[in-house]
């Protein structure tokens, strides 16, 4: 449930890096935090290294920053309970993502890649207990949305897919994270079986594109291994170390 007090939110760690990380991410939410020194008390909610947590605190690392991040604004606001969550998925290489909590939108996030989606979704979802999740996402990209709904049915989780109709608005800088609001608040058709992804010869062409850019102009992946990084078989990575 929603509780009616908020508690504040403070940053309290050794580590500078962390440190760091963890005032970007709160100041792009427009959070309100303090900086703590070691040894400073708190009686809010503490964000802090696994290393340094103690009872109530929120540990983080660099690499779950968001999701640390969106575990200690719930527990300042509160929420600890929901009946329903919904998340809302804007495919596209950076995709945009936003979830509610019983149709009250809590948070909303663009993310880097397509491969660590469904990791986002499970742990912000774990920040809050609830009795149904479930994903709806957008119907553009074909083929990242396709690779996007396959790594949800794989886990499990209930998928809809959504038209994307009259969600892109508002800045174009945050298109994504709007897009993806409305996604979630919008209806849509359940999916129940695993797509075929067949990516076209332009995604390829796009996908050897980017190996050159990654890869500073060194070289242009295979369109064979470009299949594979489409199907998400391989990383970029991979793919560029292979060739």
């Amino acid at each position: 449930m929603l509780g009616e007090t908020v508690r504040r939110i403070a940053v309290r760690t050794d580590d500078f890096r962390l440190s760091f990380h963890l005032m970007r991410e709160l100041k792009r939410r427009n959070c309100d935090f303090v900086m703590l020194s070691s040894g400073d008390s708190w009686d809010g909610v503490l964000l802090t290294s696994p290393e340094e947590v103690t009872d109530g605190g929120i540990p983080a690392m660099e690499e779950n920053i968001e999701i640390a991040v969106e575990r200690a604004i719930q527990a300042s606001r509160g929420l600890d309970s929901a009946i329903t969550l919904v998340f809302g998925i804007d495919p596209g290489p950076r995709p945009g993502l936003a979830w509610l909590a019983d149709g009250i939108v809590v948070g909303s996030a663009q993310l880097e890649s397509i491969d660590n989606v469904v990791e986002h979704v499970v742990g912000l979802s774990s920040a809050v207990e609830h009795q149904r999740l479930y994903v709806k996402v957008g119907d553009g990209a074909p083929l990242i949305r396709d690779r996007i709904i396959n790594q949800l049915l794989d886990r499990e989780i209930e998928t809809l897919q959504v038209s994307e109709y009259r969600t892109s608005s508002g800045s174009r800088s945050k298109a994504h994270i709007h897009a993806a609001t409305r996604i979630a608040l919008m209806g849509g058709a359940k999916v129940y079986v695993k797509r075929e992804l067949n990516p076209t010869d332009g995604d390829l062409k796009e996908i050897q594109r980017q190996s050159r850019i990654q890869s500073l102009g060194g070289l242009t992946i295979s369109t064979e291994l470009a299949r594979m990084v489409a199907c998400g078989e391989i990383s970029m990575l991979e793919a560029i170390r292979r060739a």
